[in-house]
Protein backbone atom coordinates (compact mmCIF):
# COMPACT_ATOMS: atom_id res chain seq x y z
CA UNK A 1 0.00 0.00 0.00
CA UNK A 2 1.04 3.44 -0.91
CA UNK A 3 0.44 6.84 1.22
CA UNK A 4 0.16 9.96 -0.34
CA UNK A 5 2.00 12.90 0.38
CA UNK A 6 -0.53 15.34 -0.45
CA UNK A 7 -3.51 16.16 -3.00
CA UNK A 8 -3.25 18.13 -6.23
CA UNK A 9 -2.58 21.82 -6.23
CA UNK A 10 -4.41 24.14 -8.13
CA UNK A 11 -1.49 25.37 -9.80
CA UNK A 12 0.07 21.98 -10.87
CA UNK A 13 -0.92 22.59 -14.37
CA UNK A 14 1.12 22.56 -17.71
CA UNK A 15 0.92 26.20 -18.28
CA UNK A 16 3.06 25.84 -14.83
CA UNK A 17 5.52 23.22 -15.65
CA UNK A 18 5.94 25.06 -19.37
CA UNK A 19 6.48 28.69 -17.47
CA UNK A 20 9.06 27.09 -14.92
CA UNK A 21 10.62 25.07 -17.65
CA UNK A 22 10.95 28.29 -19.75
CA UNK A 23 12.30 29.98 -16.65
CA UNK A 24 15.21 27.32 -16.21
CA UNK A 25 16.38 27.52 -19.28
CA UNK A 26 16.55 31.62 -18.92
CA UNK A 27 18.58 31.07 -15.99
CA UNK A 28 21.05 28.84 -17.75
CA UNK A 29 21.72 30.68 -20.83
CA UNK A 30 21.97 34.09 -18.62
CA UNK A 31 24.68 32.59 -16.99
CA UNK A 32 26.90 32.62 -19.87
CA UNK A 33 27.10 36.65 -20.42
CA UNK A 34 26.98 37.16 -16.60
CA UNK A 35 30.46 35.53 -16.08
CA UNK A 36 31.57 37.24 -18.85
CA UNK A 37 30.88 40.31 -17.77
CA UNK A 38 31.89 39.46 -14.18
CA UNK A 39 35.82 38.09 -15.41
CA UNK A 40 34.68 34.61 -14.25
CA UNK A 41 35.21 31.32 -16.48
CA UNK A 42 31.69 29.62 -17.18
CA UNK A 43 30.90 27.27 -14.78
CA UNK A 44 29.97 23.88 -16.71
CA UNK A 45 28.35 22.97 -13.14
CA UNK A 46 25.11 24.96 -14.38
CA UNK A 47 24.78 21.94 -17.03
CA UNK A 48 24.08 19.78 -14.14
CA UNK A 49 20.42 21.02 -13.91
CA UNK A 50 19.50 20.51 -17.36
CA UNK A 51 18.87 16.65 -17.07
CA UNK A 52 16.70 17.33 -13.71
CA UNK A 53 14.57 20.27 -15.94
CA UNK A 54 14.19 17.94 -19.10
CA UNK A 55 13.01 14.95 -17.18
CA UNK A 56 10.90 17.12 -14.70
CA UNK A 57 9.46 18.90 -17.34
CA UNK A 58 7.97 15.71 -19.04
CA UNK A 59 7.04 14.62 -15.89
CA UNK A 60 5.08 17.82 -14.73
CA UNK A 61 3.73 18.14 -18.15
CA UNK A 62 2.33 14.76 -18.66
CA UNK A 63 1.57 14.05 -14.86
CA UNK A 64 0.59 17.32 -13.01
CA UNK A 65 -0.17 16.16 -10.05
CA UNK A 66 2.71 13.59 -9.50
CA UNK A 67 5.06 15.79 -7.32
CA UNK A 68 7.97 14.06 -8.91
CA UNK A 69 8.56 16.01 -11.88
CA UNK A 70 7.63 19.36 -9.88
CA UNK A 71 10.52 18.73 -7.38
CA UNK A 72 12.71 17.99 -10.23
CA UNK A 73 11.75 21.49 -11.80
CA UNK A 74 11.75 23.36 -8.53
CA UNK A 75 15.51 21.90 -7.56
CA UNK A 76 16.95 23.51 -10.57
CA UNK A 77 15.29 26.23 -11.18
CA UNK A 78 16.81 26.96 -7.39
CA UNK A 79 20.18 25.83 -7.88
CA UNK A 80 20.27 28.14 -10.94
CA UNK A 81 18.93 31.00 -9.14
CA UNK A 82 21.59 30.80 -6.33
CA UNK A 83 24.60 29.91 -9.10
CA UNK A 84 23.17 33.53 -11.16
CA UNK A 85 22.95 35.09 -7.91
CA UNK A 86 26.31 34.60 -7.20
CA UNK A 87 27.79 35.54 -10.18
CA UNK A 88 25.73 38.70 -9.74
CA UNK A 89 26.97 39.23 -6.26
CA UNK A 90 30.63 38.88 -7.43
CA UNK A 91 29.84 41.53 -10.38
CA UNK A 92 28.56 44.13 -8.03
CA UNK A 93 31.02 43.95 -4.98
CA UNK A 94 34.20 42.51 -6.28
CA UNK A 95 34.15 43.64 -10.16
CA UNK A 96 33.31 47.16 -7.95
CA UNK A 97 29.58 47.49 -9.68
CA UNK A 98 27.82 48.68 -6.38
CA UNK A 99 25.09 50.80 -8.16
CA UNK A 100 23.49 47.46 -9.33
CA UNK A 101 19.92 47.18 -7.98
CA UNK A 102 19.24 44.64 -5.91
CA UNK A 103 22.98 43.37 -5.14
CA UNK A 104 22.37 42.59 -1.14
CA UNK A 105 19.59 40.26 -2.38
CA UNK A 106 21.78 38.51 -4.80
CA UNK A 107 23.98 37.88 -2.29
CA UNK A 108 21.18 36.39 0.02
CA UNK A 109 19.81 34.19 -2.90
CA UNK A 110 23.42 32.72 -3.20
CA UNK A 111 22.33 29.96 -0.56
CA UNK A 112 19.77 29.15 -2.48
CA UNK A 113 21.77 25.84 -3.63
CA UNK A 114 21.03 24.15 -0.09
CA UNK A 115 17.15 23.39 -2.32
CA UNK A 116 19.44 20.72 -4.60
CA UNK A 117 20.62 19.66 -1.20
CA UNK A 118 16.61 19.18 0.02
CA UNK A 119 15.14 17.94 -2.52
CA UNK A 120 17.23 15.92 -4.32
CA UNK A 121 16.50 12.57 -2.53
CA UNK A 122 12.64 13.07 -2.66
CA UNK A 123 12.25 11.55 -6.17
CA UNK A 124 13.87 9.07 -5.08
CA UNK A 125 11.13 7.90 -1.79
CA UNK A 126 8.19 9.09 -4.31
CA UNK A 127 9.02 7.43 -7.17
CA UNK A 128 7.27 6.50 -9.61
CA UNK A 129 3.97 7.64 -8.88
CA UNK A 130 4.65 10.16 -6.13
CA UNK A 131 3.83 8.65 -3.27
CA UNK A 132 5.96 7.28 -0.15
CA UNK A 133 6.22 3.52 -0.43
CA UNK A 134 3.59 2.26 2.11
CA UNK A 135 2.61 4.38 5.25
CA UNK A 136 5.67 3.03 7.69
CA UNK A 137 7.48 5.86 5.80
CA UNK A 138 5.58 8.67 7.05
CA UNK A 139 7.73 9.59 9.89
CA UNK A 140 11.02 9.38 8.49
CA UNK A 141 9.70 11.33 5.71
CA UNK A 142 8.08 13.79 8.48
CA UNK A 143 11.85 13.83 10.22
CA UNK A 144 13.73 14.35 7.02
CA UNK A 145 11.41 17.50 6.12
CA UNK A 146 11.55 18.61 9.96
CA UNK A 147 15.74 18.64 9.75
CA UNK A 148 15.62 19.99 6.49
CA UNK A 149 14.04 22.64 8.10
CA UNK A 150 15.94 23.51 10.84
CA UNK A 151 19.41 23.47 8.02
CA UNK A 152 17.18 25.85 6.17
CA UNK A 153 16.52 28.40 8.79
CA UNK A 154 19.94 27.96 9.73
CA UNK A 155 21.42 29.41 6.70
CA UNK A 156 18.61 31.79 6.15
CA UNK A 157 19.80 33.71 9.96
CA UNK A 158 23.34 33.72 8.81
CA UNK A 159 22.14 35.20 5.25
CA UNK A 160 20.60 38.22 7.21
CA UNK A 161 23.94 39.94 7.11
CA UNK A 162 23.27 40.48 3.40
CA UNK A 163 20.84 42.94 4.45
CA UNK A 164 22.43 44.25 7.56
CA UNK A 165 26.47 44.23 7.15
CA UNK A 166 27.35 47.98 6.34
CA UNK A 167 30.42 46.92 3.97
CA UNK A 168 29.43 43.70 1.87
CA UNK A 169 32.52 41.44 0.91
CA UNK A 170 32.20 38.36 -1.29
CA UNK A 171 33.99 35.54 -2.19
CA UNK A 172 34.64 34.02 -5.62
CA UNK A 173 31.27 32.44 -5.54
CA UNK A 174 29.13 35.26 -4.42
CA UNK A 175 28.79 34.26 -1.08
CA UNK A 176 29.84 36.49 2.37
CA UNK A 177 33.08 36.05 3.51
CA UNK A 178 31.59 35.56 6.68
CA UNK A 179 29.68 32.07 5.94
CA UNK A 180 33.38 30.82 5.36
CA UNK A 181 34.21 30.46 8.64
CA UNK A 182 34.09 26.65 10.19
CA UNK A 183 31.72 26.16 13.06
CA UNK A 184 33.00 25.70 16.45
CA UNK A 185 31.68 24.36 19.43
CA UNK A 186 28.11 23.85 19.97
CA UNK A 187 27.07 24.44 16.45
CA UNK A 188 29.52 22.35 14.90
CA UNK A 189 28.17 19.36 16.63
CA UNK A 190 24.70 20.12 15.33
CA UNK A 191 25.69 20.77 12.19
CA UNK A 192 27.86 16.99 12.12
CA UNK A 193 24.66 15.56 13.45
CA UNK A 194 21.95 17.16 10.79
CA UNK A 195 24.59 16.03 8.20
CA UNK A 196 24.57 12.57 10.01
CA UNK A 197 20.95 12.60 10.00
CA UNK A 198 20.50 13.88 6.36
CA UNK A 199 22.54 11.52 5.10
CA UNK A 200 21.10 8.67 6.95
CA UNK A 201 17.84 9.36 5.84
CA UNK A 202 18.76 9.70 1.93
CA UNK A 203 20.05 5.95 2.13
CA UNK A 204 17.35 4.79 3.69
CA UNK A 205 15.10 6.08 0.57
CA UNK A 206 17.08 4.23 -1.52
CA UNK A 207 16.47 1.03 0.80
CA UNK A 208 12.79 1.79 0.96
CA UNK A 209 12.77 0.93 -2.84
CA UNK A 210 15.38 -1.77 -2.56
CA UNK A 211 12.33 -3.42 -0.45
CA UNK A 212 9.65 -2.30 -2.77
CA UNK A 213 12.31 -3.72 -5.49
CA UNK A 214 12.83 -6.89 -4.13
CA UNK A 215 8.40 -7.49 -4.02
CA UNK A 216 8.04 -6.51 -7.14
CA UNK A 217 8.24 -7.63 -11.06
CA UNK A 218 8.48 -7.23 -14.88
CA UNK A 219 8.78 -3.62 -16.64
CA UNK A 220 8.23 -2.20 -12.38
CA UNK A 221 11.31 -4.36 -11.02
CA UNK A 222 13.37 -3.49 -13.83
CA UNK A 223 11.85 0.17 -13.45
CA UNK A 224 13.05 0.17 -9.44
CA UNK A 225 16.79 -1.26 -10.98
CA UNK A 226 17.30 1.52 -12.61
CA UNK A 227 16.08 4.15 -9.86
CA UNK A 228 18.03 2.09 -7.24
CA UNK A 229 21.54 2.07 -9.63
CA UNK A 230 21.19 6.24 -9.96
CA UNK A 231 19.98 6.70 -6.92
CA UNK A 232 23.15 5.28 -5.17
CA UNK A 233 25.87 7.20 -7.30
CA UNK A 234 23.96 10.03 -7.03
CA UNK A 235 23.20 10.38 -3.09
CA UNK A 236 26.98 8.65 -2.37
CA UNK A 237 28.68 11.52 -5.29
CA UNK A 238 26.90 14.20 -3.36
CA UNK A 239 27.83 12.95 0.23
CA UNK A 240 31.61 13.03 -0.81
CA UNK A 241 31.22 16.34 -2.55
CA UNK A 242 30.27 17.96 0.53
CA UNK A 243 32.67 15.86 3.19
CA UNK A 244 36.33 18.08 3.75
CA UNK A 245 38.34 16.09 1.02
CA UNK A 246 40.09 17.46 -2.10
CA UNK A 247 38.15 20.15 -3.70
CA UNK A 248 38.82 18.76 -7.72
CA UNK A 249 37.88 15.28 -6.21
CA UNK A 250 34.78 16.80 -4.88
CA UNK A 251 33.72 18.75 -7.60
CA UNK A 252 34.34 15.64 -10.39
CA UNK A 253 32.17 13.20 -8.09
CA UNK A 254 29.66 15.62 -7.82
CA UNK A 255 28.23 14.79 -11.60
CA UNK A 256 27.00 11.59 -9.95
CA UNK A 257 24.33 13.65 -9.22
CA UNK A 258 23.62 13.50 -12.91
CA UNK A 259 22.62 9.92 -12.59
CA UNK A 260 19.15 10.23 -10.57
CA UNK A 261 17.63 12.02 -13.37
CA UNK A 262 19.00 10.31 -16.15
CA UNK A 263 18.46 6.86 -14.73
CA UNK A 264 14.39 8.02 -14.22
CA UNK A 265 14.35 9.17 -17.24
CA UNK A 266 15.50 5.81 -18.65
CA UNK A 267 12.73 3.87 -16.36
CA UNK A 268 10.28 6.59 -17.54
CA UNK A 269 11.23 6.57 -21.82
CA UNK A 270 12.07 2.69 -21.61
CA UNK A 271 9.30 1.39 -20.14
CA UNK A 272 6.49 3.67 -20.89
CA UNK A 273 5.83 5.45 -17.31
CA UNK A 274 3.01 8.27 -17.18
CA UNK A 275 2.25 7.33 -21.25
CA UNK A 276 5.67 8.56 -22.29
CA UNK A 277 4.86 7.16 -25.85
CA UNK A 278 3.05 9.54 -27.67
CA UNK A 279 4.76 12.32 -26.23
CA UNK A 280 7.98 10.90 -27.54
CA UNK A 281 6.87 10.17 -30.88
CA UNK A 282 4.73 13.52 -31.55
CA UNK A 283 8.34 15.17 -30.47
CA UNK A 284 10.11 13.19 -32.63
CA UNK A 285 8.01 13.24 -35.50
CA UNK A 286 7.90 17.03 -35.10
CA UNK A 287 11.83 17.11 -35.32
CA UNK A 288 12.15 14.44 -38.05
CA UNK A 289 9.86 16.57 -40.38
CA UNK A 290 11.54 20.10 -39.32
CA UNK A 291 15.04 18.73 -40.39
CA UNK A 292 13.83 17.39 -43.65
CA UNK A 293 12.21 20.59 -44.46
CA UNK A 294 14.46 22.57 -43.31
CA UNK A 295 17.11 20.90 -45.49
CA UNK A 296 15.07 21.04 -48.49
CA UNK A 297 14.54 24.70 -48.09
CA UNK A 298 17.88 25.31 -48.14
CA UNK A 299 18.60 23.46 -50.81
CA UNK A 300 15.88 24.52 -53.08
CA UNK A 301 16.77 28.50 -52.18
CA UNK A 302 20.53 27.44 -53.36
CA UNK A 303 19.62 25.84 -56.03
CA UNK A 304 16.84 28.74 -57.54
CA UNK A 305 18.65 31.51 -56.84
CA UNK A 306 22.53 30.11 -58.18
CA UNK A 307 21.90 27.30 -60.28
CA UNK A 308 18.91 28.38 -62.26
CA UNK A 309 18.34 32.01 -63.89
CA UNK A 310 15.99 32.81 -61.25
CA UNK A 311 15.65 35.81 -59.09
CA UNK A 312 15.94 35.79 -55.44
CA UNK A 313 12.38 36.97 -54.33
CA UNK A 314 11.17 34.10 -57.19
CA UNK A 315 13.30 31.00 -55.74
CA UNK A 316 12.25 31.65 -52.70
CA UNK A 317 8.65 31.81 -53.13
CA UNK A 318 9.13 28.46 -54.45
CA UNK A 319 11.07 27.27 -52.46
CA UNK A 320 8.29 28.13 -49.84
CA UNK A 321 5.33 27.17 -51.27
CA UNK A 322 7.21 23.75 -52.39
CA UNK A 323 8.09 22.85 -48.56
CA UNK A 324 4.43 23.97 -47.84
CA UNK A 325 2.96 21.37 -50.27
CA UNK A 326 5.42 19.08 -48.98
CA UNK A 327 4.52 19.16 -44.72
CA UNK A 328 1.60 16.95 -44.81
CA UNK A 329 3.13 13.94 -46.97
CA UNK A 330 6.20 13.76 -45.03
CA UNK A 331 4.66 14.61 -41.92
CA UNK A 332 2.37 11.68 -42.59
CA UNK A 333 5.33 9.24 -43.62
CA UNK A 334 7.50 10.51 -40.15
CA UNK A 335 5.03 9.85 -37.54
CA UNK A 336 4.15 6.09 -39.44
CA UNK A 337 7.69 5.48 -39.09
CA UNK A 338 8.38 6.62 -35.91
CA UNK A 339 4.96 5.30 -34.03
CA UNK A 340 6.27 1.69 -35.42
CA UNK A 341 9.43 2.32 -33.75
CA UNK A 342 8.02 4.65 -30.26
CA UNK A 343 4.51 4.49 -30.04
CA UNK A 344 3.57 0.31 -30.68
CA UNK A 345 0.40 0.69 -28.95
CA UNK A 346 -0.80 3.39 -31.60
CA UNK A 347 0.55 1.53 -34.31
CA UNK A 348 -0.93 -1.29 -33.55
CA UNK A 349 -3.91 0.04 -32.97
CA UNK A 350 -4.01 1.49 -36.41
CA UNK A 351 -2.97 -1.36 -38.27
CA UNK A 352 -5.90 -3.43 -36.54
CA UNK A 353 -8.53 -1.31 -37.46
CA UNK A 354 -7.03 -0.95 -40.74
CA UNK A 355 -7.18 -4.84 -41.33
CA UNK A 356 -10.56 -5.13 -40.04
CA UNK A 357 -12.03 -2.36 -42.38
CA UNK A 358 -10.20 -4.59 -45.04
CA UNK A 359 -12.14 -7.57 -44.39
CA UNK A 360 -15.08 -6.15 -43.54
CA UNK A 361 -15.94 -5.79 -47.38
CA UNK A 362 -16.32 -9.48 -47.86
CA UNK A 363 -18.10 -10.08 -44.77
CA UNK A 364 -21.24 -11.37 -44.83
CA UNK A 365 -22.32 -12.81 -41.66
CA UNK A 366 -23.64 -10.30 -38.64
CA UNK A 367 -22.17 -12.33 -36.51
CA UNK A 368 -19.28 -12.62 -37.30
CA UNK A 369 -18.59 -8.52 -38.13
CA UNK A 370 -20.21 -8.35 -34.43
CA UNK A 371 -17.17 -10.29 -33.25
CA UNK A 372 -14.80 -8.92 -35.30
CA UNK A 373 -15.97 -5.35 -33.86
CA UNK A 374 -16.09 -6.58 -30.68
CA UNK A 375 -12.36 -8.00 -30.87
CA UNK A 376 -10.73 -5.01 -32.48
CA UNK A 377 -12.35 -2.15 -29.88
CA UNK A 378 -10.52 -4.25 -27.00
CA UNK A 379 -7.40 -4.45 -28.89
CA UNK A 380 -7.22 -1.14 -29.61
CA UNK A 381 -8.68 1.09 -26.83
CA UNK A 382 -9.04 -1.60 -24.13
CA UNK A 383 -12.20 -0.51 -22.53
CA UNK A 384 -13.58 -2.55 -19.22
CA UNK A 385 -17.08 -3.00 -20.93
CA UNK A 386 -18.22 -3.10 -24.27
CA UNK A 387 -22.16 -3.64 -25.61
CA UNK A 388 -23.06 -3.76 -29.13
CA UNK A 389 -26.43 -2.22 -30.29
CA UNK A 390 -28.21 -3.02 -33.52
CA UNK A 391 -31.46 -1.48 -35.23
CA UNK A 392 -33.44 -4.20 -35.96
CA UNK A 393 -35.31 -1.44 -38.10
Amino acid sequence: MRADVGSGHPLATKTVALAMTAVTFALLIGAVPLEKLAHQAVSPGNLLMLPFALVGAVVAIRQPHNPIGWIMLALAMLFLIAADSGTYAVLAFSVDHRELPLARLAVACTQLWVGLLVLLPLPILLYPDGGLPSRRWRWPFFVYVASCLVLVIGIGTKDVAAFTDKNIQVDSSGELVSLNAKPTGAAAAIQGLLFLLYAGLALSFVFAQLLAFRRSSGDRREQLKWLMGGSAIGIIGLAIALSPINKTVGNAVSFGILAVPLTMGVGILKYRLYDIDRLISRTLSYAVVTGVLVGVYIGLVTLATRALPLSSPIGVAASTLTVAALFNPVRRRAQRVINHRFNRAHYDADATIAAFTAGLRDEVDLDQVQRDLVDVVNRSVQPTHVAVWINAG
